[in-house]
């Protein structure tokens, strides 16, 4: 008997039908995929959805056609490179997501950083010059530092605590902590925030600060410095200064008159906005950054990808500058309209229709300009702390976080993973070694234990004197061998020690021998990414502090914002099953 077929919903295929019938702006079909939410259509003082199809012959990351090339009876687009792929801490469907927010720099806009943290240091230093410090000589360099490691304002050191707060890795000015003075000055310490003698460093925009407090602590440390300054006071006046060189905008009129210096281009960015637009979402950016950089930021690095006609402006639904998160999403700010591309303000005395640039405001705000909250906004930034802890805790929103050094990072494991499995191997065989060694040191202790049982129990002896004991083995006629048991079991106690002292000293040679071939191998592994600090998210064996913020905060978090091209907007991002240590199987 043939299986009647299940007859589709009439609300899914009304739904479908919709869709199918409904055009986007320039005449491309969207992909298939669960209808726009209420109010996603254009309307009075929104912006349309841009539904202009990609050039011809252009293609996704790894080259994987665009959605309007793809045939469904083709394979299955390859996966994404193990750089580029989206990592999951929390279940996410995409498909409940009606609104996606994003951060501009190192989110929407990355940069060379070598270029832009040498500029900024150097405008640091000029301004530190004119305090009177005698940083004529400081110069700024790339790899001494990393994210996630932590200024501690008391010490004067830079520190890199496991994910539960304790420092495993630090360094006092320009010089490397050991490991016994380390543990001496943080062995009662742990590293837990909100501390105001810790500092996190959170972007790739904190580079030039750690490098240039490094070197000051050095010169407070000879004398240099004047004034009466602590380890705090001096990060503070740092600090002012280098808010005083941003302000000034000197800096960002530097990398607005050369951007080709600075940003680094990402061409399928723009593509990823567009085919969210496509799936009916609204689209936001909110940033710190002013109106000015933001204008420039975004023209020179969105414009020249979009299909001809269409500009940055129109992906976005909303566009907030300068919007001191993460008091942005903590407190209730005014916001006041952006009238012109010169930055001319009005205040805002209505509530603000889709397509504003606002100036300030508060997540309440924006909740209430698109009838959304929690759980379906999504916000994707970079900064672990002010983009997506405060956005997930207070507001509830779902969160992205972009880690660009994670390219680096899996690029490096990838590269060692054969070394790696070999150090697993070793480890895995030192183990049991110990575990060898363990009880036949336990075993020696027993064997002596009895044998003290033994002296103190002549009683006992004395009660057997005089017994003739014939062993089993002997057949001499009328011959009876009489033998002392404690004696016997003396002499039984004292074998089995010495056999287990000589394995006990093999398991020590084996162990030494060991251990010479797994030194080098987790020294390596050690420095993979960086040699001071190692790799961004682990600390030894442990997930470092920076890891542990990730896992807690993000839902999702990837190298970049353009390997959402990897995937589609109705995607479904599932978490692993979480682990206990007693959930491991052993193999």
């Amino acid at each position: 008997m043939t299986p009647r077929k299940r007859e589709e919903p009439r609300s899914r295929r009304r739904d479908r039908d919709r869709i199918r019938r409904t055009p986007l702006a320039g005449g491309t079909a969207p992909a298939a995929g669960p209808p726009a939410p209420e109010g996603a259509a254009s309307g009075a003082g929104s912006v349309s959805p841009v539904g202009v199809a990609p050039a011809a012959g252009s293609l996704l990351p790894g080259g994987i056609a665009p959605a309007t090339d793809f045939d469904p009876a083709a394979s299955v687009p390859p996966p994404a490179p193990p750089e580029r792929r989206i990592f999951c801490n929390r279940t996410l469907n995409l498909r409940g997501i009606r609104a996606i927010g994003y951060d501009l720099d190192y989110t929407l806009a990355h940069y060379h950083v070598a270029e832009w943290e040498r500029t900024s240091f150097e405008h640091l230093r000029r301004k530190l010059l004119a305090r009177g410090w005698p940083v004529e000589e400081a110069r700024f360099d790339l790899h001494a530092y990393q994210v996630g490691l932590i200024l501690d304002l008391k010490l004067g050191n830079i520190i890199k605590a496991n994910q539960f707060g304790y420092v495993k890795r630090g360094a006092h000015g320009g010089a490397l902590l050991d490991f016994d003075r380390l543990r001496e000055t943080y062995a009662e310490t742990i590293v837990e925030f909100p501390d105001p003698r810790f500092v996190f460093l959170n972007t790739l925009f904190s580079l030039s600060e750690a490098c240039m407090y490094a070197r000051l602590v050095d010169l407070l440390d000879a004398g240099r410095i004047p004034g009466t300054l602590g380890y705090a006071e001096l990060y503070r006046l740092m600090k002012e200064s280098l808010d005083e060189a941003h302000m000034e905008g000197r800096l960002k009129e530097e990398i607005g008159a050369a951007p080709e210096r600075f940003i680094d281009l990402d061409p399928d960015t723009p593509r990823a906005l567009l085919d969210q637009r496509r799936a009916g979402n609204r689209i936001l950016l909110i940033t710190n950054s002013d109106w000015p950089h933001t204008r420039g930021m975004m023209s020179y690095a969105f414009d020249p990808f979009l299909p001809e006609g269409v500009t940055w402006r129109e992906l976005f639904d909303i566009v907030i500058v300068s919007a001191r998160k993460p008091a942005f999403f903590t407190q209730e700010q005014p916001a006041f309209e952006v009238v012109d591309d010169e930055g001319l303000l009005r205040p805002l005395v209505s509530r603000p229709s889709l397509g504003s640039v606002l100036l300030g405001g508060h997540a309440g705000l924006v909740e209430e300009m698109l009838g959304l909250s929690g759980a379906q906004i999504l916000y994707v930034g970079d900064h672990a702390y002010g983009d997506v802890h405060v956005s997930k805790n207070l507001r509830r929103w779902r969160t992205a976080l972009i880690i660009r050094e994670l390219e680096d990072e899996i690029r490096a494991q990838e590269a060692f993973r054969e070394r790696q499995e070999e150090l697993e191997r070793l480890m895995d065989r030192k183990v049991l070694l110990e575990r060898q060694l363990s009880l036949r040191r336990l075993a020696i202790l027993r064997l002596k234990s009895e044998k003290a049982g033994g002296s103190r129990g002549q009683v006992a002896e004395s009660r057997g004197a005089g017994r003739e004991i014939r062993e089993p083995g002997d057949r001499r006629a009328g011959a009876a061998q009489v033998r002392d048991p404690h004696s016997r079991a003396a002499a039984q106690r004292q074998a089995s020690r010495r056999g287990l002292e000589e394995g006990v000293e093999a398991t020590r040679q084996a162990l030494s021998a060991i251990d010479e071939r797994i030194t080098p191998l987790a020294r390596a592994s050690a420095e993979l990414l960086n040699r001071d600090w190692g790799l961004l998210l682990r600390s030894g064996n442990d997930k470092s502090y920076l890891g542990r913020l990730v896992e807690r905060h993000a839902d999702i978090y990837t190298s970049r914002v353009s390997n959402l091209l990897y995937e589609s907007p109705f995607a479904f991002f599932r978490a692993h099953r979480g682990l206990m240590p007693h959930d491991a199987r052993e193999e």
